[in-house]
């Protein structure tokens, strides 16, 4: 997936309307094993028919067409959701098995400056390209037997905010011209509201996201607890653990982003303020708030984008190694259970990526284990040894 950077910030209960869904199902199959292979819906047309009847008349011909079973369908947002520069927001729903149900949060960096904001730059997603029929590695490829999560349903949600899927400001004015739209919380919120929608009824809902969308994830965790309290919640981000909470620079860019108006409305943020969110401190008050959530959590040890957006927000004496140790130590003297899988070297993601059905550390595959940790068995940390080197 794609790179993210350092939010300190505040996620909100209410979910956000953005105007009335438009729903353009997109016909295509469900994408093959080839990562930039799509296939195209096939038309199948039988030949016609002549039947002789006792009077010679000839009956008419008779034509079926079979399209390809859809994958996914996309759904406009609606007015009020937008990507940063006022483009149209829309995300992707698989529909399978109703009872499982994966929502997936994307990555795409983020901005917090007139220069990172700028669109020439490579620094966060402007738009809202995504096109999931397009993708097939990883846990996208449906049709791979070894994938825990084949038969789930999904919500995809795309990523063109720079504010990791949390941000209220829009219309955010960086001067010399930069102008964006920081409302990745509202336009995430849809998915929430999607959740709800069409599959009220799931048992089991699995949150995660890569890079920046491994962010919100213990939040969104939160709020589809509170939405489905008999349901089996397991949250597990991807590539985000790596930054530390520092209450100097949480309101900064939370302030940018506009995060204070997506407080939750929870007990364990009672008086809580965007100076006291940062990232670790997200698992803490959700799973504080929901203890029914089971989590878990993936990075590489010395992930190359999260050292590099740590840097660029004024952390660069952060290690990431050091810091994933510290913040799964922060969440379980919280007193909640974070089991975590480590891989060596500095790779960025694993949910969307060929290697997620062969990364193992120390013969264990992180597919397996996440499979466990689905399937609700009992797993441990798996860290490397060798962090320098590579799986």
């Amino acid at each position: 997936m794609r790179r993210f950077v350092i939010v300190l910030c505040a996620i909100g209960l209410t979910a956000a309307a953005c105007g009335s869904d438009e729903s353009d199902e997109i016909g295509a199959s469900e994408p093959d094993s080839t990562p930039t292979t799509t296939a195209a819906p096939t038309s199948t047309t039988a030949a016609p028919t002549t039947t002789a009847t006792p009077t010679t008349t000839t009956a008419a011909p008779t034509t079926t067409t079979t399209a390809a079973p859809l994958a996914w369908r996309q759904v406009m947002a609606g007015d009020d959701c937008a990507c940063s520069d006022g483009s149209p927001y829309s995300y992707w729903v698989r529909e399978a098995d109703p009872d499982k149900v994966m929502l997936f949060f994307d990555g795409g960096g983020a901005c917090f400056s007139a220069e990172t904001c700028n669109p020439e730059t490579a620094t966060y997603s402007v738009q809202a390209d995504d096109d999931l029929n397009e993708f097939s590695t990883g846990v996208f490829d449906l049709d791979n037997p070894a994938n825990p999560l084949g038969d789930w349903s999904m919500i995809f949600m795309p990523y063109c905010t720079g504010d990791v899927h949390i941000g209220t400001n829009a219309d955010f004015d960086y001067g010399d011209g930069v102008v964006v739209n920081h409302t990745g919380f509202l336009n995430a919120s849809k998915g929430l509201d999607e959740l709800v929608t069409s599959f009220g009824g799931a048992d089991q809902i699995l949150v995660t996201g890569s890079s920046a969308g491994g962010v919100p994830t213990p939040l969104f965790g939160g709020l589809v607890a509170d939405a489905f309290p008999e349901a089996d919640i397991v949250a597990m981000p991807d590539a985000s653990g790596g930054y530390p909470s520092n209450p100097l620079l949480n309101p900064v860019i939370g302030g940018l982003w506009g995060t204070e108006g997506a407080i939750p409305d929870w007990e364990s943020t009672a008086g809580a303020t965007v100076a006291e969110f940062g990232i670790p401190d997200l698992y803490v008050y959700a799973g504080t708030e929901y203890p029914q959530i089971r989590w878990g959590r993936f990075d590489h040890a010395f992930d190359g984008v999260q050292t590099d957006f740590s840097a660029l927000a004024g952390l660069e004496d952060s290690s990431v190694k050091a810091v994933l140790d510290i913040n799964e130590a922060l969440v379980e003297d919280a007193g909640i259970d974070l089991p975590v899988y480590i891989a060596p070297g500095t790779d960025h993601t694993i949910m969307g990526r060929p290697d997620f059905y062969d990364l193992a550390v120390d013969g264990t595959l992180f597919v397996d284990w996440l499979a466990d940790l689905l399937a609700g068995e009992p797993i441990d940390d798996v860290v490397c040894t060798e962090c320098e080197g590579s799986a």
